[in-house]
């Protein structure tokens, strides 16, 4: 069977919860407003799993989750957020597969003409893996909403659409 990406639901959250139990994977996972430790409940809150702002999906092959990840409008662009590869997963192309993914997805049901992600200045190989996907590091439009981070967008081009 082929993965696929698919709405979120609280039994997948179940499985990302267990990815990010570890506070320091927590810190450059979660971002702001987010609460440690969390519970069950907290944590469907804080990723804010029934707001319609946010596209929430999991990335699944056999019903198993490999990958959670976000998307929403932020200063006109399609915003990733929250992204993660189960621990189980990492290193197999599944983060590169979640990304290409979500960025379809983004063109196909938000108005925004580029892509955007923060990402936390201690976590390279997340960095790393932006890049080699077309994100360069940017000056944020505004207030920077996060310390110890970069702000990343890649434009959008023909293999986007």
């Amino acid at each position: 069977m082929q993965m696929k990406l698919v709405k979120a639901t609280e039994e997948h959250l179940l499985s990302v919860m267990e990815w990010v139990k570890d506070p320091d994977v927590f810190s450059i996972w979660a971002g702001p407003n987010f609460r440690y430790p969390f519970d069950q409940q907290s944590f469907i809150e804080d990723i804010k799993l029934y707001n319609d702002k946010l596209v929430n999906r999991v990335l699944v092959k056999d019903n198993t989750p490999l990958a959670f990840g976000q998307i929403y409008d932020r200063v006109g662009r399609t915003q990733l957020s929250r992204l993660i590869v189960n621990p189980d997963y990492q290193g197999q192309g599944i983060g590169t597969e979640l990304i290409s993914r979500l960025l379809e997805l983004g063109h196909e049901c938000l108005d925004t003409a580029d892509y955007s992600l923060f990402v936390m200045k201690d976590n390279p190989r997340a960095k790393k893996l932006y890049e080699s996907l077309g994100f360069v590091e940017t000056e944020y439009p505004e207030a920077m909403p996060m310390e110890n981070c970069d702000y990343m967008v890649k434009k959008q081009d023909t293999n986007d659409a």
